[in-house]
């Protein structure tokens, strides 16, 4: 079982916690390509998108993270990660799709100030604001799902949990965690001491303590950072559309596959 990840990617970590809560044997590989937008190698050919997570299977190579966490239910069902009430599986897929979505954005969005230096000056500080005030919109919501159960599923830790959680780690990494006491908060330190979080969170940190190292690469054209649907909504819709358009003049921007050449008309190729 090979999962195609990267530490820090949100939707890995999902699928991480998932297969370690099913007690599935996986190995994790970055793919060399990471970044690069390249369409050769094993792992273009396993996700023409080139998006990490990829779950390769034996010969079957599953790519987005939701069918990946579809597949590893209906794979291995037990322990069962989606309650069997219809209204209830609905009500963990939505809680996901928002954390796919737009939480994903706003923490996207942030990093994209913090570690990859996108904008300075007065444009970070709004671009931080703005991320900020979202994060807490997004939080609040999230505390209004969770209720006064232990879990997102209610009693037992389910597959909505495994989706908030890479979210709101991240938020907390950043400094715009939960408020201190907040059922939220709680909730993510009985996360942190769950076996399979602890052990993804861990490889979250320090491959964010890289960062440092990494963020010239995607600066610089070395790697291009993706600028897919909600991510290049989040940017624009926050104020940061120079932020794209510097982007695409220094190429060090990438939109999904199939690529379009995004040289300006009458460049030779």
């Amino acid at each position: 079982m090979l999962l195609y990840e990267h530490p820090l990617s949100s939707y890995a970590q999902k699928v991480k916690i998932a297969l370690r809560e099913k007690g599935v044997a996986f190995t994790a590989e970055l793919p060399e390509t990471f970044g690069t937008g390249r369409s050769d190698g094993r792992f273009a050919a396993a996700n023409p998108r080139t998006e990490v997570p990829v779950l390769v299977d034996g010969d079957v190579s599953i790519f987005e993270s939701t069918v990946i966490l579809e597949y590893i239910e209906e794979r291995w069902p037990e322990p069962p990660l989606l309650p069997g009430d219809p209204t209830a599986r609905a009500v963990a897929r939505m809680t996901e799709e928002v954390c796919d979505t737009q939480y994903e954005a706003v923490n996207w969005g942030f990093g994209e100030i913090l570690w990859f230096r996108r904008a300075t000056g007065a444009l970070a500080d709004h671009l931080r604001a703005e991320a900020a005030a979202q994060t807490k919109v997004l939080q609040d919501w999230l505390t209004g799902r969770l209720g006064d159960a232990p879990w997102f599923g209610g009693e037992r830790f389910g597959w909505a949990d495994a989706a908030v959680a890479p979210m709101v780690n991240r938020s907390a990494h950043y400094g715009l965690g939960p408020a201190e006491g907040s059922r939220l908060a709680r909730w993510h330190a009985r996360m942190c001491e769950r076996p399979s979080v602890a052990e993804t969170f861990r490889e979250f940190d320090a491959a964010a303590a890289r960062m440092a190292e990494a963020a010239d690469l995607y600066t610089t054209g070395g790697r291009r950072r993706e600028y897919r649907d909600h991510r290049l909504e989040w940017m624009v819709k926050s104020g940061g559309v120079e932020v794209v358009l510097a982007g695409l003049r220094d190429r060090t921007i990438r939109f999904p596959w199939p690529e379009a050449d995004l040289r300006p008309a009458g460049d030779a190729p």
